[in-house]
């Protein structure tokens, strides 16, 4: 049987638990990991990947994808929207520059309060938005690859070349993260359906993953509403696929729980342009899971 939705998730949770390479990584915390693996999930219905083995916190995950798009690189409009999912990593470079020991929750406000001080330790380098909106050519000139890509769907929307990613080689080393999800590519179909591939290089499969479902869902259907098309399906595609140690105990727990039906995403306003998003044009409906699972970030 061809295990749908939510399930495929799970077996793969369970696959990277009882059969993934023991390795040490780059954060220090060692992984359970194999290599390539492919979920589908069938957003034409309505229906969105946001798990309901555990609370996600669907908001926060579309806020990131908005500020994305903003093209923003500075974690402090994140902070003022209560989106504290990028701290980690400014905060540890500030304890490791300065030595002080300055608590999360002090840095986030500090951020907040301070635009000098959050332009100094606020910033992540040309990490997402920069390449997705503002990608250096060599010829002095920004390239739009969102916009490149919605005027391509319009137009040509049979064309092979309508993605966009995040790998610019040049800039890696002044990122505080490298992108992990990394390509996305577009396909319309006969039926005008919007389908999306999303090519993941490293993915936290309890933490990351969950977010990732949602973020690309939600630009599915904000591109899709953009080029008169329906949303159909959301292929991801997880290079590294990967369970932290410090997750295992996290991952048998929401391997015990039972699938509920999946919810439903609208979005309730028709903006003139992707730039006019905003987190209450998004209502998620039916919406029932078991509680939130805790784990930390690896940085």
């Amino acid at each position: 049987m061809i295990r749908l939705g939510e399930y495929q998730y799970l077996e793969l949770l369970d696959y990277v638990l009882t059969h993934g390479d023991e390795r040490v990584d780059r954060t220090g915390v060692g992984t359970r990991s194999i290599f390539g693996s492919m979920l589908r999930f069938d957003l034409s219905d309505g229906n969105v990947p946001v798990l309901t083995t555990k609370r996600v916190y669907w908001k926060t995950a579309v806020k990131e994808m908005l500020w994305f798009l903003t093209g923003e690189t500075n974690i402090q409009t994140l902070l003022r929207s209560n989106v504290t999912i990028w701290t980690d990593w400014p905060l540890a470079r500030y304890r490791n520059a300065t030595g002080e020991q300055v608590t999360q929750k002090d840095f986030e406000q500090r951020i907040i309060n301070d635009d000098a001080f959050a332009q100094q330790w606020g910033d992540l380098g040309p990490v997402y938005g920069k390449q997705w909106r503002r990608w250096a050519g060599p010829d002095g000139k920004q390239y739009d690859q969102i916009a490149g890509l919605i005027e391509t769907l319009k137009l040509n929307p049979t064309s092979r070349r309508m993605l966009f990613h995040g790998w610019n080689v040049a800039d890696i080393g002044d990122m505080a993260l490298p992108p992990c999800h990394m390509v996305y590519q577009y396909h319309v179909t006969s039926q005008n359906r919007l389908n999306c591939l999303l090519y993941q290089r490293s993915a936290d499969l309890l933490l990351g993953a969950p977010f990732n479902f949602v973020g690309a869902s939600a630009l599915q259907l904000m591109i899709a509403q953009q080029t008169g098309l329906s949303p159909g399906e959301l292929v991801w595609v997880g290079g590294d696929v990967h369970l932290y140690r410090n997750h295992f105990d996290q991952a048998r727990q929401q391997l015990e729980r039972e699938p509920q039906h999946p919810p439903q995403m609208k979005l309730v306003r028709h903006p003139g342009s992707i730039d006019e998003y905003h987190i209450d044009d998004f209502v998620l409906e039916n919406y029932a899971s078991h509680p939130a699972i805790r784990a930390e970030v690896a940085v």
